[in-house]
């Protein structure tokens, strides 16, 4: 068996809405020690609705797969419901990520609530 499914590939090779939102609503970053993975989430904000996000990211393929694939998930959606998302549907999203990799998917979910806390932060 692969050590990635063909989705991890895809979005690792060809990761959606990478970059920096200039002005973001809300920033968040977050990092794992342990491996060095690092990622940051911009995200545009327009009546509770978030309408574009991007993300740098500094890791391993499930890293940048698991903040790509987390960005698809949140865009357009509600913040409640961006709020929702957890560590596992982005890995299921995926179609699965190694056992010793799944720490990725718990930093793209934490990438998002940080950004919407700091959005929350600015707002108030």
């Amino acid at each position: 068996m692969a050590l990635y499914s063909d989705k991890v590939m895809e979005h690792f090779l060809k990761p959606r809405n990478l970059g920096v939102i200039e002005n973001a609503d809300g920033v968040g970053e977050v990092g794992n020690a342990k491996c060095g993975d690092i990622m940051k989430m911009y995200l545009k904000i327009d009546n509770d609705i978030i309408t574009d996000v991007k993300f740098e990211t500094f890791g391993c393929a499930s890293a940048i797969a698991s903040s790509s694939m987390a960005t698809e998930l949140i865009k357009g959606q509600r913040i409640e419901d961006a709020l929702q998302l957890t560590n596992k549907a982005v890995a299921e999203a995926l179609d699965g990520l190694p056992a010793h990799k799944m720490h990725c998917s718990v930093l793209a979910e934490e990438a998002i609530q940080a950004a919407l806390e700091d959005y929350k932060k600015k707002k108030a």
